[in-house]
């Protein structure tokens, strides 16, 4: 068979872009009465757009049963390379309109709650309040959060724990975890001199969402191996705020972000222990998926989080 030419290729996307957008939404949609609504038309009009394209690729697309309607293995095929393509176009005529005007959208960013509390919204508080058009919704979550699932346009890690095939950008200076407690508590328990003398102590453990499993502390000795201590004590929690908090009332000593616990330490309220055994690491990113094509509101959030200098 012949190649087709330019402007033969050109005629058949005419002929079947519509039909190709409403297989795509009954394939969403699993329905032809929802992608029907969606799409502004009348259910046998839909129908009958689906029928004629089948007829025209000579390939059955769809199944249909009484209850449901699924692609057939070469309807998968077709949808798998036109989803993408539609998604790169709605994101780039959305990114052309909003250059048009000032920033305008909403971004959802899902994050603990001492990166929200301590770098997402001193940085983001400003940007709203100079472009009102931009939504910014903060969403707190511990664990390894899927984007797509959530339906967030990105997430906060610390910059060793972002996925592969993300963009990861900068957002907080390095970092590292203080053991920390109470002065009533060291007169009280003592001090513990290497990370192993923890067993001894009362320690307020960190719930992780991610597996339900605590938080093994983590430390370095001198010649940068890795120390892991799992420890244990009467408090728990799954937020490290109130971590801290329990510290600040005498329950035990915590593993708690050097920045968090700055104020506690200037003010002599908590006091830090084993410092020669906490080691820095990179800050807080911003990550998103590399496929995105960021929206103007998007972009806007993006720098005004960037760590400079």
């Amino acid at each position: 068979m012949a190649t087709p030419t330019f402007s033969e290729a050109s005629l058949m996307l005419r002929e079947n872009i519509n039909d190709l957008i409403a297989l795509a939404a009954v394939a969403e949609e699993r329905s032809f009465t929802k992608a029907a609504a969606r799409l502004n038309v009348s259910q046998s009009a839909l129908s009958h757009t689906i029928k004629a394209l089948e007829q025209r690729l000579g390939l059955r697309l769809l199944t249909r049963t009484t209850r449901s309607v699924a692609p057939t293995l070469e309807g998968e095929d077709l949808l798998a390379t036109l989803n993408p393509c539609f998604e790169m176009i709605e994101a780039r005529l959305r990114a052309l309109d909003d250059a048009q005007d000032q920033p305008t959208g909403t971004v959802r960013i899902v994050s603990t709650d001492y990166a929200i509390e301590t770098v997402l919204w001193p940085k983001l508080s400003p940007l709203l309040k100079q472009y009102p058009s931009i939504n910014v919704e903060l969403v707190m979550d511990y664990g390894f959060t899927d984007l797509a699932s959530a339906q967030c346009d990105a997430g906060v890690r610390y910059g060793d724990s972002v996925s592969e095939g993300m963009i990861a950008t900068r957002i907080g200076p390095d970092e590292r975890m203080l053991c920390v407690g109470a002065p009533s508590y060291f007169e009280a328990a003592g001090v513990p001199q290497t990370p192993h003398d923890l067993s001894e102590h009362n320690c307020i453990n960190l719930r992780l969402a991610t597996h339900g499993a605590l938080y093994a502390w983590e430390f370095e000795d001198a010649e940068g191996h890795e120390i892991r201590v799992k420890v244990s004590g009467q408090a728990c929690f799954n937020t490290i705020g109130l971590v801290q908090h329990a510290a600040l009332d005498g329950h035990g000593l915590a593993l708690v972000p050097d920045r968090l616990a700055a104020p506690h330490l200037e003010s002599g309220a908590l006091q830090a222990c084993l410092e020669e055994y906490c080691p820095y690491f990179p800050g807080f990113h911003l990550y998103y998926p590399s496929r995105q094509r960021p929206s103007s509101a998007f972009g806007a959030v993006l720098e005004a989080l960037r760590e400079r200098g």
